[in-house]
């Protein structure tokens, strides 16, 4: 089964380090359906910056600015960065948004449009099959309605490691890529 990559807050800046430090520093497991912004504190404090401010000479500033909204729930500040990122990774963060909302057809409109995104590669399904978005939506959709299951708890553990590599993915210099 696919772990939780080695990640360190730190390694995205103090700023970045600070903000996620105010709830789990990017490792907890995150909801499938969120009912609402987790931590208006990191909301007031994400507010404040300019996505190159927080991540200069990233891939995707604005991608890993919407994947900090993501990680804390607030799902209209990243949907509103996500519907104005025309890249596959404004695309991929807009699919997991909605399939946070959940709106499983829409999430799947935007997976389409991701098409074969790199992080796939980093990624597996159960039984360490490849990584397919559209099988995800549908084991999360299965899951969330099994609050407390082991399956409910899988589609949190294996979508806390998809927001890290998507994350870090857009976070890092342009080099990395």
């Amino acid at each position: 089964m696919l772990e939780a990559m080695e990640f360190c807050a730190s390694d995205y800046g103090t700023e970045v380090d600070r903000i996620l430090g105010l709830d789990g520093s990017g490792l907890r497991p995150m909801p499938l359906a969120p009912l609402g912004c987790a931590s208006e504190e990191a909301r007031a404090e994400l507010k404040r910056w300019k996505a190159r401010e927080l991540f200069p000479g990233a891939y995707s500033a604005e991608g890993a600015l919407a994947g900090l909204y993501l990680y804390f729930s607030c799902l209209d500040e990243a949907h509103a960065i996500a519907q104005d990122l025309n890249t596959s990774e404004g695309s991929y963060w807009h699919g997991i948004m909605h399939r946070q909302e959940p709106d499983a057809a829409n999430a799947g409109y935007w997976f389409r449009q991701v098409g074969r995104h790199p992080v796939f590669a980093e990624l597996r399904l159960p039984g360490d099959r490849e990584w397919d978005p559209f099988e995800f939506i549908e084991l999360c959709e299965t899951a969330r309605v099994r609050p407390g299951s082991d399956e409910e708890a899988l589609a949190m553990r294996l979508q806390s490691v998809e927001w890290q590599r998507l994350f870090d993915y857009c976070a890092r210099g342009k080099a990395s890529h």
